[in-house]
């Protein structure tokens, strides 16, 4: 059944990545097809065999999904299976996601006499299509050199890190640089009224920084004092990096952990199913806004 679920998938993964998460050999696979037996999948699968799929769904997201968002690959896959038959299998054979610790982001420096901004964004939650509202935040990962911080950009629309910039310090540079990319790479336009919300550090509150905003025509919003749920959305999507990407990493050098957020950030993008998404990934999300859009407007 091994042989099968690689054959199957062979225009997915490539069948040597296959053949060492399955733990079987690439000659083998292939001198299997030498002997033209027949590794086409039945319809209904074994148990084993069904749990060859779940362990290259949670072997292809490292560890990061649990029974749920498994079971939906599968069935996004195109494999009929019963979700209690999904949830059995994982805990007979150990397999569940990385356990969840709360990480406590503690970046914010709120203790200056920098200008701030009303709360303009002020709990909206749902936003209607993407570039309305936008939402920074920092955080940061330990190393063998040192910190290394990451700043955010984020879409609340739909959950999208559209900019992100890391460096190992914590100058306004950092932030700067996070929502450079994310106006480059979204490219709104001045007419459209974007919110650009933080909290009150001084990155945020800095000269530069709202002379960057103000040269793009972005409204800035910043949340009260002791009150984080504008910010709901960026603590989410760090607390999913380290539990899920950074938890028991150990980093030589700051390179090798920009390395593994880059490519985290590359994966929550485009594959990541997320469940205020109806469990399916921002960029999908996008995707399916954008033709449901132009049917309608057809």
């Amino acid at each position: 059944m091994k042989y099968a679920f690689i054959q199957c998938h062979k225009l997915v993964w490539p069948i040597c990545v296959q053949c060492r998460v399955l733990l079987v050999s690439v000659s083998g696979y292939h001198e299997h097809l030498a002997r033209g037996v027949d590794i086409a999948p039945g319809r209904h699968l074994s148990d084993e065999a069904l749990l060859v799929h779940i362990s290259a769904v949670y072997a292809e997201n490292r560890g990061a999904y649990g029974w749920p968002r498994i079971w939906r690959q599968l069935r996004a896959q195109g494999i009929r299976v019963g979700k209690l038959r999904v949830q059995r299998l994982m805990q007979q054979h150990g397999i569940q996601a990385r356990g969840q610790r709360r990480f406590r982001v503690a970046t914010t420096d709120s203790r200056h006499n920098l200008p701030l901004a009303p709360n303009v964004l002020d709990r909206k939650f749902l936003v209607a299509a993407p570039n309305q509202a936008w939402v920074g935040d920092v955080t940061y990962i330990a190393t063998a050199e040192g910190w290394l911080f990451l700043a955010v950009v984020i879409d609340r629309f739909s959950r999208k890190v559209v900019g992100w910039s890391m460096r190992p310090d914590r100058q306004r540079k950092l932030v700067i640089d996070a929502l450079e990319m994310a106006w480059f790479q979204r490219n709104p336009g001045k007419k459209i009224e974007l919110i650009f919300h933080s909290d009150r550090g001084s990155q945020y509150a800095s000269d530069d920084f709202r002379e960057v905003l103000q040269e793009h025509g972005i409204t800035p919003s910043m949340s009260r004092k002791g009150n984080c749920w504008d910010n709901a959305c960026s603590e989410t999507l760090f607390g999913s990096l380290k539990v899920e990407r950074l938890h028991g990493e150990r980093f030589a050098t700051i390179r090798e952990a920009q390395d593994e957020v880059v490519a985290w950030l590359l994966w929550y993008n485009r594959t990541r199913m997320h469940s205020t998404l109806n469990y399916v990934s921002p960029a999908q999300f996008e995707q399916d806004w954008m033709e449901a859009t132009v049917k309608i407007a057809a």
